[in-house]
């Protein structure tokens, strides 16, 4: 396990290997799974609350200015690359469970990062402000769109999205986030003092959100529902994803004529997807069973895109080191 950790870097990603690895080991079932769902739960309203905290309303009603990138990219992230999932949900359905070729939808559906986006965005030289923005903006959107987005592409899934799993999602990531705009003036710089604290409380939530969903997916018998075959027909659609996602996401910058700088934050935050939203959400919508199972290729899709976007980043830089004045601001932007 050690060994494991030590090829990992990020500190989210070797979070997950361990929830992955525990629920895998050691699944919470029976009676404890309804305690363990109400613990999850906490941790998301705790992660939503922090968020909420966390975000200049100020930086909100900025970003919104930017209307020439905001609305394809919009556009993109729960247009395209919804139809996009859904697409892939049909290709790998004869090869894998209804549920995991549902996760394909759910995983269209997602926003994108904040954090990884706002970072690989400042690493290549691209607007940060605007990453910031755009991603925060998405994440926003997500609580409202991805949701019912799901329950209209995905005709016939595995899973169900009904009120009152629309009304958990309202109650479990909205409230939270609306009480932590509204504690700023209180709480803000107590989370801006002690921001390392409060990224482990993050990152925390989501393995606990993770590792729930998962225990599910095991308890129901993904090891054996899903065969090597199955994970090489996953890991290949994932790649697909990927590459049209962050392919079309630079070739709509440039065909919008975005500058430089913006096109590559079209590029980071059109093509990432957020397992900080995801693993909540999934944890909200759907029965702990079929949540883990959903979650595989967003889980898939999270491990890729950092393996892609460090060595992207680095070649983006090279050619645009004129525009690393729009980086200026990143050493606290990026850490939002």
């Amino acid at each position: 396990m050690k060994r494991l950790l030590a090829l990992v870097p990020d500190p989210m990603v070797r979070l997950l290997v361990v929830a992955i690895v525990m629920a895998s080991l050691l699944p919470v079932e029976g009676g404890a799974s309804k305690v363990a769902q109400w613990i999850s739960n906490g941790a998301v309203f705790l992660l939503f609350f922090l968020n909420g905290l966390r975000l200049p309303r100020h930086e909100v009603i900025a970003g919104l200015s930017n209307l020439r990138l905001l609305g394809p990219l919009v556009l993109w992230v729960f247009g395209a690359m919804a139809f996009a999932g859904w697409a892939m949900s049909h290709a790998v359905a004869p090869w894998v469970p209804l549920s995991v070729a549902t996760g394909f939808v759910f995983l269209g559906v997602l926003p994108s990062t904040v954090q990884s986006a706002t970072a690989y965005t400042s690493l290549s030289g691209g607007n940060v402000a605007s990453a910031v923005i755009s991603a925060a903006l998405l994440n926003i959107l997500g609580v409202f769109v991805s949701a019912p987005l799901f329950a209209l592409v995905d005709h016939g899934g595995a899973a169900v999205v009904d009120g009152s799993g629309l009304a958990k999602v309202v109650g479990t990531l909205l409230v939270p986030f609306i009480l932590g705009q509204a504690g700023q003036r209180w709480l803000r710089p107590w989370v801006l003092e002690h921001r390392e604290l409060a990224t482990w409380m993050d990152r925390t939530s989501i393995a606990i959100a993770v590792y729930v969903a998962f225990s599910g997916a095991v308890v129901a018998g993904i090891w054996s529902l899903v065969g090597m075959d199955g994970w090489i027909v996953v890991t290949a659609a994932t790649a697909i994803f990927l590459v049209f996602g962050y392919g079309g996401a630079w070739l709509l910058g440039g065909a919008i004529g975005l500058d430089r700088g913006n096109r590559i934050t079209m590029l980071f935050s059109g093509a990432q997807k957020s397992i900080a939203m995801g693993a909540p959400l999934a944890s909200v919508l759907f029965d702990p069973r079929s949540a883990g199972m959903i979650l595989m290729p967003v889980l898939v899709y999270h491990l890729a895109q950092l393996v892609v976007s460090a060595p992207l980043a680095t070649r983006l830089s090279a050619p645009g080191h004129s525009m690393n004045a729009t980086s200026s601001s990143a050493s606290g932007m990026r850490r939002l």
